[in-house]
């Protein structure tokens, strides 16, 4: 018999509500370094010895196959050791849910796209791309008004799978094994996953991993978000249903357009589209076929879903705990 205490489904909703309430926890991470920053340093270290320019493709792909091997194994056997130490102990059982809550990004995320809106809002055109430089991988000098206020909301509705519920998902599966894996995974995709010349190769074991890891938690997401549209008195839980198994795999993305396609459904707008990366130009289709003239106010309105689609995860997190546990006391 597992002990309530350690039932996944009460860590898992111990860890979203302490990373709801405390957000990135900026005071201990001042101390000691954010294992995401870790999982950072250690791609970057095998980034630097393997993918050497006087290396060809095949072998650098070789190298970026093994990278992807070694780094995220090594996290799933570190989460599995975390977690053989935290097992059948209060003081174990904290550990685990403030890991759950260090690897989630619920706040930090609602944060870092509510200051793109009030940085649009009061600060103009200047201050909105320098706030969302933070959160998007494209280039903000490229940007207009409506064009940084649809990256701060494409940015929420990816995010949402990407540092929410697949955290949450793969954790639910494999426990702090899985959990540690998909950040490291999710960690080598953002740094290493780009079809730029310099990556393509070495990187394309990072980027199809990421993906296949995110299939399911993608399309959760945008489930989350049609469902927490309803709850908005703006929002537009049908159409955004319509157009997420209309447009999603529009996306250059095999899963972002999930989460994507919701959020434009729900909000009457139009996303994704043409944008710059560097020097690059990519000519991606729209998802939605709403307006595409984004303001700060449905920044606003994304995040009221945002908020909402958050709630109704942890609402089913817990439901499930107590069909559980009452079906066990029964």
């Amino acid at each position: 018999m597992i002990p309530v205490a350690a039932n996944p489904l009460l860590l898992l909703a111990a860890g979203l509500a302490v990373d709801a309430w405390f957000g990135d926890m900026p005071a201990l991470f001042a101390h000691v370094p954010h294992p995401v920053v870790l999982a950072g340093r250690a791609v970057a270290f095998f980034d630097r010895k393997l993918n050497r320019e006087i290396r060809g493709e095949a072998a650098r792909r070789v190298r970026g196959i093994l990278t992807v091997f070694v780094l995220v194994g090594g996290a799933a056997a570190l989460g599995l050791a975390i977690a053989s130490l935290c097992r059948s102990s209060a003081a174990g059982t904290a550990v685990e849910i403030l890991l759950i809550a260090i690897l989630v990004a619920q706040r930090s995320l609602f944060e870092h796209v509510a200051a793109v809106a009030r940085a649009l809002a009061g600060g103009g055109l200047s201050a909105g791309r320098d706030a969302v430089r933070h959160i998007v991988g494209r280039d903000p000098a490229s940007l207009d008004a409506y064009g940084v206020a649809r990256a701060a909301i494409e940015s929420l509705a990816e995010n949402f799978s990407d540092g929410v519920v697949a955290p949450a998902f793969w954790y639910l599966v494999l426990g702090l094994p899985g959990l540690f894996a998909y950040k490291m995974a999710n960690t080598l995709d953002s740094m290493i996953g780009h079809a730029t010349p310099h990556y393509r190769a070495f990187g394309w074991a990072a980027a199809r991993f990421d993906d296949l890891a995110n299939l399911v938690p993608a399309r959760l997401s945008g489930a989350l978000i049609a469902a927490a549209a309803a709850f908005s008195r703006s929002g537009r839980p049908a159409r955004a249903v319509i157009i997420m198994l209309r447009d999603a795999r529009k996306h250059r993305s095999p899963n972002a357009g999930w989460p994507e396609g919701a959020m434009a459904g729900a909000l009457g707008l139009a996303l994704a589209g043409p944008r710059r990366y560097g020097e690059v130009v990519v000519a991606d289709p729209w998802v939605g076929d709403g307006s595409a003239r984004a303001a700060p106010r449905d920044i606003d309105r994304a995040l009221v879903i945002y908020k909402d689609a958050c709630l109704i995860l942890w609402g089913l997190v817990i439901g499930a705990w107590l069909a559980g546990h009452l079906s066990f006391l029964a």
